[in-house]
């Protein structure tokens, strides 16, 4: 009813439109929350198989890897969601033009994301995360800052790209 009404009032008052060009206000575009992601998937892999069945209480041992498991797919998904967003919001022709492995990059990044919630392949989650840093590496490259890598301070220690600011 109310967006009958609100049309209606258009049709007489013509409101002018809002247009936007993207999910969040002009430019706030990061790839380090999807690297940051894709190191959590590869940490929960590593608690997961440092858990030992073997302690006796069996109720601990499942909430703790069941636990894991569902860190580790929501972390793959969300690193796979913020690709997604700065690919489809972000990335313009022009990028793709210079960096023309972009769209296969981003597809390669899709297909690991799904791998490592599906699998427990920890050398598929660490390709994961190199996938993620190369598209880093490229996404700064676009705004012409340089990159340095660096290891995380933090568990699991793996490299991740920064801008060199």
């Amino acid at each position: 009813m109310i967006h009958k009404l609100l049309a209606v009032l258009d049709s007489k008052v013509k409101f002018h439109e809002a247009q936007a060009h993207c999910d969040i206000p002009c430019g706030i575009y990061d790839p380090i929350v999807a690297q940051i992601n894709a190191l959590t998937v590869v940490r929960m892999l590593d608690l997961m198989a440092d858990l030992d069945a073997t302690t006796g209480d069996k109720l601990a041992y499942h909430n703790s890897m069941s636990r894991y498991i569902a860190v580790k797919e929501d972390h793959a998904e969300k690193a796979k969601h913020e690709i997604r967003v700065i690919f489809g919001d972000y990335i313009k022709a022009p990028h793709v033009e210079k960096y023309p492995e972009l769209p296969t990059l981003v597809h390669k990044i899709m297909m690991a994301g799904s791998k490592v919630r599906q699998s427990t392949d920890r050398a598929a989650a660490v390709e994961f995360v190199d996938l993620i840093n190369k598209f880093a590496q490229i996404f700064w490259e676009t705004k012409g800052i340089s990159t340095k890598r660096a290891k995380a301070p933090y568990k699991p220690e793996l490299e991740l790209v920064y801008p060199n600011l």
